[in-house]
């Protein structure tokens, strides 16, 4: 069982964005937990706990964004997760959490997800911002849903921590203009288009 010290949601609204009224407003949720880390400080051959943790934490997070957007799972547009590996942890720990297992039980949680959910890594300590870089669910060219969101905790991740984070949109980034497929043109067959 994951050891979770605390879990934080945050929701970012646009309503006006290069002074022009964004409405509806462009919606971002961010979930993050801050867990123990079993292998801090020491080399482990075998990942598969943290592995399993990502499973769990995957369809958590990914829950408690869709319950902060207000929305139903189909109606999630963009997704992406990230996380921070306290001082005497290692990226691979941050691996192990994001990549085997997190993927399908947040795809659960938005309804589909056929593209890759766009993931960072990194080492850090308590009060650093993680960036968790957003992309289309569906359909990886859809330029308008390339984009990002920060969280920050001041007390995390402490030396023995990781700090995991999921975050969903329910729209795109406000007055998208560079092109590309159409959120409405996705069809999300094969991950791309």
């Amino acid at each position: 069982m994951t050891k979770i010290r605390k879990i934080a949601v945050n929701v970012e609204e646009t309503h006006i964005e290069a002074g022009r009224p964004i409405s509806p407003a462009t919606r971002k949720a961010v979930a993050v937990a801050v867990i123990e880390n079993p292998f801090a400080g020491q080399y482990v051959e075998d990942l598969t706990p943290l592995m399993e943790t990502g499973a769990e934490l995957g369809a958590l997070l990914g829950r408690r964004c869709v319950e902060a957007l207000n929305i139903t799972p189909e109606q999630a547009e963009s997704y992406g997760k990230s996380a921070m590996v306290g001082e005497n942890g290692e990226l691979e720990h941050a691996a192990a959490i994001l990549h085997p297992k997190l993927g399908a039980p947040l795809r659960k949680e938005v309804e589909k997800g056929a593209a890759l959910v766009p993931s960072s890594k990194k080492m850090g300590s308590p009060g650093q911002v993680l960036d968790v870089p957003l992309g289309h669910k569906d359909a990886a060219y859809v330029r308008s849903h390339f984009d990002g969101i920060e969280v920050q905790l001041n007390d995390a991740p402490r030396a023995n921590e990781i700090m995991v984070a999921v975050a969903v949109t329910d729209s795109g980034r406000p007055l998208p203009r560079v092109g590309g497929l159409t959120n409405e043109e996705a069809e999300g067959k094969d991950g791309l288009r």
